[in-house]
This record gives structure tokens, sequence and C-alpha cells, in this order.
């Protein structure tokens, strides 16, 4: 199989393209621009470096959210427009456990986290199996930096948690300040999301033949647009 993996859910923006057995290419770029100017370019000069045709592609991943809105539906929208016009399925894959993925190594808990505004963060809890994969402990949400740090503190007990993502200089003091050294952070090069990570994961999902239509893959943003909040809390009254 021939595999092209996305990941636009936030500032970092990555493509990659892997094999059965290899990475054959990675790009990823941390500049402050809009992914949707650069993203058809990012893929078009991997492939092109690559030597591989778009028709040769047997499968698109996509990171899915939680992120920011528009960065998620950049990349899938991309996604499910190659896929459709290949013919060809897509994988939708958490944009959190893609950056869990980075800590795959670690024995203890991995916590990504991404700023969602007003005190609150996009996290969940996973712990590595095998270094080849990531397992769920504590489902994704929303929540309150604070709430889910109690929550931490409660299901963990001294366990060691691995933080990881972009937006941890938002949220150190307060993490440092309720876990104390039970928090351990990465170091920044572990908080860029890779897409040959998404990729990898996305392979084994299509190989076990869960790929599903374009027109199927939806984003996950795990709470409304503050625009759509505001126009049902609108309807409502």
């Amino acid at each position: 199989m021939c595999v092209l993996a996305i990941d636009t859910s936030n500032l970092v923006l990555s493509v990659a393209v892997v094999d059965d057995s290899r990475v054959l290419g990675e790009w990823t770029s941390n500049l402050n621009k809009n992914h949707s100017v650069t993203l058809m370019d990012g893929i078009s000069v991997l492939l092109d470096e690559l030597n591989v045709d778009p028709e040769a592609l047997t499968g698109i991943v996509v990171a899915k959210g939680p992120g920011s809105y528009t960065g998620v539906r950049i990349g899938v929208a991309t996604a499910k427009s190659m896929a459709w016009s290949l013919g060809i399925p897509v994988i939708g894959i958490s944009s959190l456990e893609a950056v869990g993925m980075n800590a795959l190594p670690f024995t203890g808990g991995i916590v990504p986290l991404f700023d969602a505004r007003r005190g609150q963060v996009y996290t969940g809890l996973y712990r590595s199996k095998d270094c080849r994969t990531l397992e769920v402990q504590l489902n994704e949400r929303i929540v309150l930096l604070t709430d889910w740090l109690d929550l931490l503190l409660s299901e963990t007990g001294d366990e060691p948690l691995l933080f990881l993502g972009e937006d941890l200089h938002k949220h150190r003091d307060i993490i440092i300040e309720t876990l104390g050294d039970k928090a351990i952070f990465a170091t920044p090069a572990l908080n860029h999301p890779r897409a040959a990570h998404l990729a990898w994961k996305g392979l084994q999902q299509l190989q076990a033949g869960n790929g599903i239509h374009a027109h199927d893959l939806v984003p996950e943003y795990l709470q409304l647009a503050e625009a759509e909040a505001k126009w049902i809390a609108k309807q409502e009254k």
C-alpha cells in the first residue's frame, strides 16, 4: 500500500507518504501561514520529490480533530476531495492521538493537550502498547484544565504523566502547581504532530479493511464552533 497522511488541525502542518514498511517522505512546517494556501503545494512537492503519482496512492489518512476549526476543516476537506477523486478509502485519526504517538516509548500516562480557550483544553489520557500504538485510558474531551488535573490525580496516583502539545507554555505553571514532580514535559520537538505517525496508524486500519468512503468522513471538534453555538442558542429563545 501507499498512503498519504495530512495534519492541518493546529499551527503545525505536516504531510507524509508511507508504504507497508517505510516512511518514504515527510514534510512538516511550523510557520504561521494559512494552511489552505500551503497544504496542496506541500503535498505536490512531496509527491514529486518521491516520484509518487497520486494515482499510485491507495489511501488517505487525515487528522480529524480536535483542534483549530479552520485547520481541521482544511485537512478533512482536502482528504475527502482527494480520496473521492482518486476513488480510494480515507481514514480519520484523532489529532490528540497523533501528538501522543510521539511518546510511544514512554511507560507512564501520556497526556496530549491543546488549548481550547477560556481555561479549557482538548485532551485525553493514553498509554503506550508495545511501543507501537496507543490505548485510551480516559476518553478525549474538552474540559476545564483545573478539573482535568484533579481527575488525573484521582485516576493515576503517583504515576508520572508526560504532557505534550504546542500550547503547553500557556498551561505549564498550573500543571506544575497541581501535579508537581508527577508532571513531565516533552522536549519541543515532541510537541509537534508528525504525519508519519498518522500514516502508520491509518495504514494499519486500511490493511484491516476499515477504510471508509470519502463522503462518510466527518471532523471531530468535540464542541460546536462559537458562531454555531450562538446561532443555536438564539433559535432556542
